[in-house]
């Protein structure tokens, strides 16, 4: 998983790539522009802070998406700067879709809550167990699924977890969390028409703009 993020006119030239959440506090190293963010627990990678990053990657300053998705040739200039400061963990390139289309194979309640659901999500190459508290939600429809590893527009990270007790891999989106034109601003998850792709297939932005005209 790869999570990148750059946001020049709220933080500067810094590129912010991220492949863990923070459990339980993290370490910071710096060496020159390249600040490494590891687990205090185990040590592992939770990520990079590239300073001056657009001196890397020139063509970041053109870049208007907070989220971006760094092509292999970006992730490896990157890792040879991680590695010209001393570091060995590598970041790896990610292409796999954050938003798509799912289809709810199943549905039950939630046995400790009187609101959530339980739902299995086909989202083409696997079925993700999401809780969901959307109150229009239903057995076999499609829906926009919001994958581990996806950065919603307000910046909201989403990584696997907990919703009471039940584990929940990803979110079921509304239209208002998608900043998607002219969508509802109460509570409830955009049902998709059936024609408007498969299970799996990105979410169209440009298309999904169109629903609620």
């Amino acid at each position: 998983m790869l999570i990148s993020s750059y946001n020049q006119a709220g933080m500067g030239d810094v590129l912010v790539t991220m492949v863990a959440p923070t459990v339980g506090g993290q370490t910071v190293h710096k060496a020159g522009q390249v600040v490494q963010l590891t687990s205090s627990e185990n040590g592992s990678l939770l990520g990079y802070n590239f300073l001056a990053a657009s001196e890397l990657l020139p063509e970041l300053t053109s870049q208007a998406a907070v989220q971006l998705f760094l092509t292999d040739g970006q992730v490896a200039k990157l890792n040879q700067a991680v590695q010209a400061a001393g570091f060995d963990q590598l970041l790896v390139a990610d292409h796999d879709p954050k938003f798509v289309i799912g289809y709810v194979a199943e549905m039950e309640d939630h046995p400790k809550s009187d609101h959530l659901h339980i739902t299995k999500v086909d989202v083409g190459d696997q079925q993700l167990q999401i809780v969901c508290g959307s109150p229009n939600i239903a057995n076999h429809v499609k829906v926009i699924v919001a994958k581990p590893g996806a950065m919603m527009p307000s910046g909201q990270m989403i990584w696997p977890g907990e919703l009471v007790g039940v584990p929940s891999f990803g979110m079921i989106c509304a239209g208002r969390e998608l900043n998607l034109a002219n969508a509802p601003q109460q509570p409830g998850c955009v049902i998709l028409p059936d024609d408007f792709g498969q299970a799996g297939d990105a979410f169209d932005f440009e298309k999904g703009n169109q629903l609620f005209v």
